[in-house]
C-alpha cells in the first residue's frame, strides 16, 4: 500500500464521523467473545504470562479483557530439559514442553487468586488423549473467574503416533466436540489452531462444526536453532515453537483466510482471537482488519510486561484516528474491497 493509498483509506474511514476521527476516550472497545462480550479485546497469549502472578506485579489484571493461562493438563508436568529458549531474528524459539502444575492444583490455588483480583480467565487446556481435554474442561465447570476455555490442539496425540491434534480436521473435531459436550453450555470454547497444517481453513471449519464458539489463531511455528559454537541444536528438545514479530504476516494471513471463509458462508461465523507477534496497537489493528475481534499479546511481554495494556491504549488511539467509534466497526474491514 502506498502512502497515498493509506491516506485515502484513513480519510474514507473517518468520513462517517466528520472526517477528523473520534475522541479516543469515546471509542467503544467492547469485544465479541463466544456468544457474549468482554470489556475490551486484549488478552495474553497462553504460556507468556504464567498463571498471572508475575504479570500482576506490572499491571492490574482486571483491566485486560481477559488473561489466558499457560496450558493446563490433567497431571503435573516438568516439561523439557534446559535450555528451552533461544532468541531468533524478530522472535524467539521455545521448547518448554507444557510444564505445569496440573488441573487439580490450578483449580485449588491459582483460580481463586485470579478471581480475587477480578481477572477474567481464559483457561488453556490440553492433553495427550481426547479424554484428557474433557477431564480438564469438566474440572473447570462452576469455577470462579473462568470466562472461557481455550483448547490447545498443538499437542501430540498419544493415540495417533504423536501427531498433533491440530494437524487433522477429524482429530481436531473430536477434541473440540468432547470439550463442548462436558463444558457448561454458557462457557465459550475456543479452538487454538496451528499454522503448519495442510489447510487451516479446513481445520477451522471442523472445529466450528464440533461446537467451537470461537477460534484462537495462531499457535507457534516449528523451528530449530543450531548453536554454531557447540555445533549442536541449541534447544535440548531440538525443535521449538517460533513466536514473535517474525510470524505476524503468517498469523494475519491465517486470520484473513478463515474470516474470508466465514464471509463466504463456508463456515459458521464465530469470533476470532488473533495472535502472533503483536507488539503495538497498529499490529493489533492489522489483526482486527483481517477479521479478529480479539487479540492476544505474547512474546512482547518478555521484554515489556506492560505490553498488553500499552497495546490496548495504542489500539484505542489507532481506531480513533481512523474514525472508528466502535471496535466492531473495524473487524474484517480489509475484506471490503
Amino acid at each position: 500500500m502506498t502512502g497515498a493509498d493509506r491516506t485515502v483509506f484513513v480519510n474514507t474511514a473517518a468520513a462517517s464521523t466528520g472526517g477528523t476521527g473520534v475522541p479516543s476516550e469515546s471509542v467503544d472497545l467492547t469485544a465479541p467473545f463466544g456468544g457474549g462480550t468482554l470489556p475490551n479485546p486484549v488478552t495474553t497469549a497462553s504460556g507468556c504470562a504464567g498463571y498471572g502472578r508475575e504479570l500482576a506485579k506490572f499491571l492490574p489484571l482486571a483491566e485486560l479483557g481477559s488473561i489466558t493461562t499457560k496450558t493446563i493438563m490433567p497431571a503435573p508436568r516438568s516439561g523439557r530439559p534446559t535450555p528451552r529458549m533461544a532468541e531468533t531474528p524478530s522472535g524467539m524459539l521455545n521448547g518448554i514442553g507444557l510444564q505445569g502444575s496440573g488441573i487439580e492444583h490450578f483449580v485449588a490455588n491459582e483460580l481463586p487468586w485470579l478471581a480475587e483480583r477480578g481477572a477474567r480467565v481464559l483457561v488453556s487446556v490440553a492433553g495427550e488423549r481426547v479424554e484428557d481435554f474433557a477431564a480438564c474442561a469438566r474440572a473447570l465447570n462452576g469455577q470462579p473467574g473462568v470466562v472461557g476455555l481455550e483448547v490447545n490442539l498443538s499437542c501430540p496425540n498419544a493415540d495417533n503416533s504423536g501427531l498433533v491434534f491440530a494437524a487433522n480436521p477429524a482429530t481436531a473435531h473430536d477434541v473440540v466436540q468432547a470439550v463442548r459436550e462436558v463444558a457448561e453450555p454458557t462457557l465459550p470454547v475456543y479452538a487454538k489452531l496451528a499454522p503448519d497444517v495442510t489447510s487451516i481453513t479446513d481445520v477451522a471449519k471442523a472445529c466450528v462444526r464440533a461446537g467451537a464458539d470461537g477460534l484462537s489463531m495462531i499457535n507457534t511455528l516449528p523451528g530449530v536453532v543450531i548453536d554454531t559454537d557447540t555445533l549442536r541444536p541449541h534447544l535440548a528438545g531440538v525443535v521449538g515453537g517460533l513466536s514473535g514479530p517474525a510470524i505476524r504476516p503468517v498469523a494475519v494471513g491465517c486470520v484473513y483466510a478463515v474470516h474470508a471463509a466465514m464471509r463466504a458462508g463456508e463456515c459458521a461465523a464465530v469470533p476470532i482471537l488473533g495472535m502472533g507477534g503483536i507488539r503495538t496497537g497498529r499490529d493489533a489493528l492489522e489483526f482486527v482488519l483481517a477479521g479478529a475481534s480479539g487479540v492476544a499479546v505474547g512474546t512482547a511481554i518478555f521484554n515489556d510486561p506492560t505490553a498488553p495494556l500499552r497495546v490496548l491504549d495504542e489500539l484505542r488511539e489507532a481506531l480513533a484516528a481512523r474514525g472508528f467509534a466502535k471496535l466492531t466497526d473495524a473487524v474484517g474491514l480489509a475484506h471490503h474491497h
